[in-house]
């Protein structure tokens, strides 16, 4: 009894004695830990700091919002915007399956807490009006010890690619924003301590970069790895400025939930592009699955591909840039349905048609010209989806001034049904077929993979081409995101969002703030479309988008010359004038030369290349910065702006203030959208317009 007492109390001793070294171990580790911890953060602090000559601050040691514990290592602030950067002592680091592992352990957490840092100071910085692209964190460890990897959206890498990354960046931020983030900074992250941290380099050797000594630690980074990622900043073009800063309503809509679909509205020059791209770059960031940003314009999505890669390269990735058309065309080809679009032969066909029986018809009272009725097809029938003529009899043509009795839509009816039979028969489709199919497959199959549809210049898309984007994403929080101006359409019809079956009630916001023209430009181009009617998608009530303007300039340039040769003349010596003049502030690339039609653009670009001015036609323009004027037609600028905008070849009867005696309905309704596509090129102009009538 007593032998096994003693056994017992042997063994209860040896595990005291094991659990004792098992502490010892552990608190040993510990202490190693904080102290490699420790030693990390000043190492690292010292690599940092030699980005200062660049125009960095390194605020070190800041306190967590809200807490009188936890400390963020280093917030480095500056021309490449904000980095919050936490040191680890971590070796053998992996990220799979969305968590990371320093060898056996999961740090999973630990990233996290870094990345609701950064969503904490989007939030902050947002109300100076920061994008939240411009805020980013990294998690850095001892070189050598981890392949670079993204969790979270922190980056995991090793302390010679962080300095060099940052320095790559190139400018994204001026002297005074910086000045105004850091100030916003100390209130948000406030110091640790109340005096001055010295950072002093250990064991540097100085060395000259593009006239800069700099101490280089020389078991982090090297002399050479500093000058080409200065290099490369340096040769970046710089991002512009409405990328990085915005209003801060705008950088809080940018971050704001919507339960449901969203409409976003305002007048032009009010930054609804900007606060879309931005929107997608959260979205993407916050959501699972991917982002469709969508628009009519087919070349539009390549521009903002390019200067999303820009704004958010971080994401950029994750984002899919498509016109509707395109969009609509792949799901079906996708899915294995033959797509052949003949719009050529499509439009052969309808002529064809109108000669034979329309012209002479009730329909040819009212316009002999074919193209106001093959408008009729595609944007009120097939822009509907109507599918039986119950519907189009009592259908309210919102958009077209002219009225149709009965007989005159049993008869477009009629001229509607043999066009869709004959491409039929020719086994080819037109756009707005594509987008009937595609909305009708999507019904029966949801497409999965997307989170988000945002929708630029959602004005411009037909009732079905709604739907069919609705269907993508349907209902669900943050799913469509819709951003346009009433103002800014130049498609005839019209249609509200409850028609598509979009439901934004109290999701519907209005900026009303002009960023872009100047208060000349503004009412110079407001007086073209004075009096005009447009219905809102919204509502169905007539659209009055009015917007604040604060900046001044000169006044437009509004002339009407009696020759082709004197306007093209006139125009040249603009050009010219403009660069002269700007003292290398604005540039070939900072100048737009716009028309109604694509000829005319044409022969204004002749005239300039004639001159010896280089010139980029905008289908050609991927937003990639070139020192080119860039030409097309008023359609193809819808979504981009210009310092200087040149509108040529502009017809005199759409700057008359009043109709000519013979103008019916139908061409009332001509004339006021091509004002407004002139209204469209005008206010692309952020410092000065020129008008040429000829």
């Amino acid at each position: 009894m007593a032998a096994a007492q003693s056994a017992q109390e042997a063994e209860r001793q040896r595990r005291v004695a094991d659990e004792h070294a098992r502490l010892a171990s552990v608190a040993g580790q510990m202490a190693r830990n904080f102290a490699a911890s420790a030693d990390s953060e000043h190492r690292l602090a010292r690599t940092l700091i030699e980005l200062e000559p660049l125009g960095y601050s390194l605020l070190a040691e800041r306190r967590w919002p809200g807490s009188a514990r936890n400390t963020i290592d280093i917030i480095l602030v500056g021309p490449g915007g904000v980095v919050i950067v936490e040191a680890k002592a971590w070796r053998d680091v992996t990220v799979a399956a969305g968590h990371a592992f320093r060898g056996q352990d999961d740090v999973t957490g630990e990233l996290a807490q870094l990345a609701d840092l950064v969503l904490r100071a989007q939030t902050g910085l947002a109300e100076i009006g920061l994008a939240a692209g411009e805020i980013t964190a990294m998690a850095v460890v001892p070189d050598g010890h981890v392949p670079r990897t993204e969790l979270f959206g922190v980056t995991v890498l090793g302390e010679a690619a962080a300095v060099t990354d940052i320095a790559r960046r190139g400018i994204r931020l001026n002297a005074e924003q910086i000045a105004r983030v850091r100030t916003e900074l100390d209130r948000l992250f406030p110091p640790l301590t109340t005096g001055p941290i010295d950072v002093v380099p250990e064991e540097s050797i100085e060395t000259p970069v593009r006239g800069i000594p700099l101490g280089i630690d020389l078991d982090s980074l090297t002399t050479q790895q500093i000058q080409d990622a200065l290099l490369e900043g340096i040769r970046k073009a710089p991002i512009e400025e409405w990328m990085s800063f915005l209003d801060p309503a705008q950088a809080r809509l940018v971050r704001r939930g919507f339960a449901g679909p969203s409409l976003i509205h305002g007048a032009a020059g009010t930054g609804k592009t900007v606060v879309a791209l931005h929107r997608a770059a959260h979205l993407a960031r916050t959501m699972e699955g991917r982002v469709l940003v969508t628009t009519f314009v087919r070349t539009l999505p390549r521009v903002l591909a390019a200067l999303m890669l820009r704004l958010a390269p971080d994401v950029a990735d994750r984002i899919d840039f498509r016109s509707v058309h395109s969009f609509a065309r792949d799901v079906l080809v996708q899915r294995g349905r033959p797509v052949i679009i003949d719009v050529v032969a499509a439009d052969r066909v309808f002529k064809d048609l109108w000669e034979r029986d329309g012209k002479s018809g009730p329909l040819g009272a009212i316009d002999p010209a074919p193209a106001y009725w093959q408008e009729e097809i595609a944007y009120v029938l097939k822009g509907r989806g109507l599918s039986s003529f119950e519907q189009y009899a009592e259908l309210p043509r919102l958009g077209r001034r002219r009225p149709m009795n009965f007989e005159q839509r049993v008869e477009m009816w009629r001229l509607y049904v043999a066009y869709e039979e004959a491409i039929a028969a020719r086994d080819i489709l037109d756009w707005e077929d594509v987008v009937l199919e595609a909305e009708a497959s999507l019904a029966a199959i949801p497409l999965l993979g997307y989170a988000a549809v945002v929708v630029d210049e959602a004005q411009d898309l037909s009732c079905a081409m709604v739907r069919m984007l609705h269907s993508v994403v349907g209902d669900e929080p943050d799913g469509l995101n819709l951003v346009g101006d009433g103002q800014q359409t130049i498609y005839p019809g019209g249609y509200t969002l409850a028609e598509a079956g979009v439901s934004i009630t109290g999701r519907s916001v209005v900026l009303n703030r002009n960023y872009r023209n100047t208060i000349q430009i503004a009412h110079f181009a407001a007086g073209l479309i004075e009096g005009e009617q447009v219905v809102d998608i919204e509502s169905g009530a007539l659209v009055d988008d009015s917007a604040k303007v604060g900046r001044r300039g000169p006044r437009p340039v509004y002339t009407v010359f009696r020759s082709r040769y004197t306007h093209d003349s006139s125009l040249v010596e603009r050009v010219q004038q403009i660069i002269e003049e700007s003292d290398g502030t604005t540039g070939y690339g900072d100048i737009g030369v716009l028309a109604l039609y694509p000829w005319h653009a044409r022969e204004a670009a002749d005239a300039l290349e004639a001159a010896g001015i280089p010139v980029i036609q905008l289908e050609k323009y991927d937003g990639t910065p070139t020192n080119a004027v860039k030409f097309g037609t008023i359609k193809r600028a819808k979504g981009l702006e210009f310092k200087e905008v040149l509108v040529v070849r502009t017809p005199p009867h759409l700057v008359q203030p009043e109709a000519g005696p013979d103008e019916d309905d139908a061409a009332l309704e001509r004339r006021s959208l091509q004002r407004r596509e002139l209204y469209v090129a005008m206010t692309r102009a952020r410092d000065g317009l020129w008008v040429g009538v000829a």
